[in-house]
C-alpha cells in the first residue's frame, strides 16, 4: 500500500500498521516521517527498538530475520529498523527482504521500518520491493521543488504560530526565503526554528522582511541538474544565482557544461523528429525526456526555432574547449564566466519563448 507523504500523520492515527518503507532522498522529511511511526508506536506499547544498517555485500541477514521473528524480553511489542543506505540489498537481501515482508503479515508484536534511499524505476519493480510494499505501507520522500519552497517554510512558521505579512510583501519574504534555503531542507528547518528564537512568536506572531533578511543564513545547496531546469525554465536570476553557488562548492565545470549542453542537445534531437512528423509525446519519449523536464519542452519547442539550438549547440562546443584549456574567439578565457554567457544565452532565450506563450494563451 502506498500513502503520500502528507497523508501519514492521518493514516497514524488509525493505528500504526507492522511494516513499513520509507524511501526517498530528502533526510529532513525521512527523519519526521520514521519520528512519528515511532511516536505512534510507542503510544500503542511498541516500547524497544533495534536497528540493523545493511553494509557491505558480505551483510549477515541472520540477525535481522531473528529480531522480527522474537519477542524481547523487556518489551511485549518492538520497533525493528532496518537501513539501507546504499538501496541495494543484494541477492541474500533480497530473499530476507521478502521473509520480513511475510512475516509481517498479521505481527503485532513487531513494527519492522525499513528505511531506503531514493529509489529508480528498476529497483521498485524487484521482488524485494513488491513483497515490501505489498505487505506493508510504502511512503516515498522526495526532494521538494523550489516551486513548492515558499509555501512549505509558510506552513512551518504558521506550525509555530508565525507567518510573514499578507500580501506582496509576505510574499517577497517568502521567495527570499527560500533564495536562501534551496536545495538544503534540514537546513531551512533549522533556521525556521532558529526565528522563534530569536522573534518568539507570542512577541512577533508577524514577521517582517527585514526580520528574516537579518536572521535567515545563506545555507543554500545548488543541484547541478536542477540548474538545468531552471535554465530552461527561464529564471534568469535563478540561474545566475546557482551558478555562483555551485563554483563556490567547487563542482567541476565540465560536469555542469555537460549538464547544460546536453538539454541543448536534447532539444535538438526532439526538435528534429517533430520537423521528421513525429508526435511531441512520441518524440520525448524516445529521447528519454521526462518528469518536469518534459512539461519544459512541451512548452518551449513550439515555440523555438530549429535555427536558434543549432547555434546553442555550437555555442555549447565552444564552450567545451574553454573548460578544458581552450582559447575561443568572443568567448571568456575563465571557464566560470563562459558558462555563465552560455546559459544566460539559453535561458533569455527560453524566458522569451515561454513569456511569448503566455501572453498568446
Amino acid at each position: 500500500m502506498q500513502i503520500a507523504a502528507n497523508q501519514l500523520a492521518r493514516h497514524l492515527q488509525g493505528g500504526v500498521r507492522p511494516l513499513y518503507v520509507l524511501h526517498g532522498d530528502e533526510a529532513l522529511l525521512q527523519q519526521e516521517a520514521a519520528d512519528a511511526i515511532r511516536q505512534a508506536a510507542r503510544a500503542q506499547g511498541y516500547t524497544e527498538r533495534t536497528v540493523h544498517t545493511v553494509a557491505g555485500a558480505h551483510f549477515d541477514w541472520s540477525p535481522v530475520l531473528a529480531a522480527g521473528g522474537s519477542l524481547s524480553l523487556f518489551a511485549d511489542k518492538q520497533i525493528v529498523e532496518i537501513r539501507i543506505p546504499s538501496g541495494k540489498p543484494g541477492k541474500d537481501g533480497s530473499v530476507a527482504l521478502q521473509q520480513v515482508a511475510q512475516d509481517a503479515v498479521g505481527n503485532d508484536s513487531t513494527l519492522t521500518v525499513v528505511v531506503l534511499p531514493r529509489l529508480d524505476k528498476a529497483t521498485k519493480s524487484t521482488a524485494w520491493f513488491v513483497a515490501l510494499e505489498q505487505n506493508g505501507a510504502s511512503i516515498q520522500l522526495d526532494t521538494l521543488e523550489r516551486a513548492a519552497l515558499p509555501n512549505w517554510i509558510a506552513q512551518r512558521l504558521g506550525a509555530q504560530g508565525q507567518r510573514v505579512e499578507a500580501g506582496e510583501a509576505g510574499q517577497h519574504t517568502l521567495q527570499f526565503f527560500a533564495d536562501r534555503v534551496e536545495g538544503n531542507l534540514l537546513a531551512a528547518h533549522q533556521e525556521i526554528q532558529k526565528l522563534a528564537l530569536l522573534y518568539p512568536p507570542d512577541q512577533h506572531p508577524v514577521l517582517t522582511y527585514e526580520q528574516v533578511e537579518q536572521a535567515v543564513l545563506n545555507v543554500a545547496r545548488y543541484d547541478v541538474f536542477k540548474l538545468s531546469d531552471a535554465v530552461l525554465a527561464g529564471q534568469l536570476a535563478r540561474v545566475q544565482r546557482m551558478l555562483d553557488g555551485l563554483q563556490a562548492e567547487g563542482e567541476a565545470e565540465v560536469l555542469v557544461h555537460y549538464t547544460l549542453a546536453e538539454d541543448i542537445r536534447a532539444l535538438q534531437r526532439v526538435k528534429l523528429a517533430l520537423q521528421s512528423g513525429k508526435p511531441m509525446p512520441m518524440a520525448l519519449r524516445e529521447n528519454r525526456i521526462w518528469g518536469n523536464k518534459e512539461r519544459l519542452f512541451e512548452r518551449l519547442l513550439p515555440r523555438l526555432e530549429a535555427s536558434q539550438v543549432s547555434q546553442w549547440l555550437q555555442a555549447a562546443h565552444a564552450v567545451d574547449g574553454i573548460v578544458k584549456g581552450l582559447k575561443r574567439p568572443d568567448w571568456p578565457l575563465d571557464g566560470w564566466q563562459a558558462l555563465h554567457q552560455l546559459a544566460q544565452q539559453v535561458c533569455q532565450a527560453c524566458a522569451q519563448a515561454l513569456q511569448g506563450k503566455a501572453q498568446r494563451s
